[in-house]
């Protein structure tokens, strides 16, 4: 058997639900395309940002 690709160990299992404007999501995701990125992307570099800055040495 082949051995599984480096980037599919990393696989996301949990998922986050949040409820928000709809324009405001909207602008965020066409935002997101804007700069050639993801909605998905730029909140999980904001959840790691976030705790990185909050964490408790």
């Amino acid at each position: 058997m082949a051995k599984k690709d480096s980037k599919r160990t990393n696989k996301k299992n949990s998922q986050l639900v949040l409820r928000l404007d709809k324009d405001e999501r909207d602008a965020f995701v066409e935002l997101c395309k804007e700069l050639d990125t993801s909605a998905a992307r730029e909140i999980r570099r904001f959840i790691r940002g976030f705790m990185k800055e909050n964490a408790e040495d």
